[in-house]
């Protein structure tokens, strides 16, 4: 986690900037001491400010320096945010959020707010994103005891150097003389190795090369799936919809009730559910096709934790 931690001292703001590199920087925004503690109507207000003051400075400048630093103050939440749905992990939550900020960091360089897009929607991937590549690159695919972790890390140094030496790779013997353990301390090391990384379910199986191995057990495809992404990165979209639409989604998608009990529901028939979710959910994926690369969820604006679905 040290590229994490550094990452966070980096974008840490100096401990007492300068006031005039302070009234520099703000050219007249008012100056905030805890951004971090603002509403969420309030941080999206001066983030948008803080943005466009950030154009118009030059990277590398103390002046710069500090309105980025503000920016990430602002916008931690996002952070926390999309941490909360990986608590159950085994890593530590201060882990993950340092990763998340490295994200968040990335997002505000790169966000342009002449685009027109809440910077909460821009930079959620992003920092969802760069948590998810933390855990690809850290995690064990099986959660296994500390002690076997440390071990695997002992064999692998042990049957390299012995393998160099001998010409040959070790026994088991011979690697529980070099660590100083049990044989059967090895073999449960080895067997613990092979939780560090997942097997494609797309490899063909190693018995009878057949294609498809484990996925040949698993069941069909749903396809509700995509329609329920779609709709989490519609969000932004969802919320200039009527009242009426937003209803037939929120029943249909969020109360999975059949097209029979919505039309009981608001007074239409089932052929007339029909047809009007058919139409909305063809101008949402149009929508989405089209805005795809520079929209994501809208969790609310900046500055607060926000609903995790539509």
């Amino acid at each position: 986690m040290s590229t994490a931690r550094e990452a966070m001292i980096r974008t840490q703001p100096p401990t007492a900037p300068a006031s005039a590199v302070r009234r520099r920087a703000l050219d007249g925004i008012p100056e905030t001491p805890r951004p971090q503690d603002l509403g969420t109507e309030a941080a999206q207000s001066l983030s948008h400010a803080m943005f466009r003051r950030l154009a118009a400075l030059d990277e590398g400048t103390p002046e710069h320096a500090y309105v980025r630093n503000t920016l990430v103050e602002l916008n931690l939440s996002l952070v926390r945010f999309a941490a909360r749905r990986f608590r159950n992990r085994a890593e530590p939550m201060e882990d993950i959020v340092q990763v998340g900020t490295i994200g968040l960091i990335k997002a505000i360089d790169r966000f342009d707010v002449e685009r027109g897009v809440e910077f909460s929607s821009f930079a959620l991937p992003t920092i969802t994103g760069e948590m998810k590549r933390f855990f690809r690159d850290t995690s064990w695919a099986v959660q296994v005891p500390r002690r076997l972790q440390e071990l695997r890390l002992r064999l692998t140094g042990a049957t390299a150097a012995l393998g160099q030496e001998l010409g040959r790779p070790p026994t088991t013997a011979e690697l529980a003389a070099r660590l100083g353990v049990s044989e059967a301390e090895v073999v449960e090391g080895e067997k613990a190795a092979n939780g560090y990384m997942a097997r494609s379910l797309d490899l063909p199986d190693e018995d009878s090369g057949a294609g498809h191995g484990p996925l040949r057990g698993l069941g069909e495809e749903e396809g509700a799936f995509e329609v329920i992404d779609s709709l989490e990165s519609l969000k932004p979209l969802i919320a200039g919809l009527t009242d009426r639409e937003r209803t037939l989604l929120s029943l249909r998608f969020g109360e999975e009730l059949t097209q029979a009990e919505i039309g009981a529901r608001v007074g239409l028939s089932q052929m007339h559910v029909s047809r009007l979710l058919a139409q909305l959910l063809e101008r949402l994926r149009g929508a989405l096709l089209e805005d795809a690369p520079e929209t994501g969820p809208d969790p609310g604006g900046a500055g607060a934790a926000p609903s995790a679905s539509p």
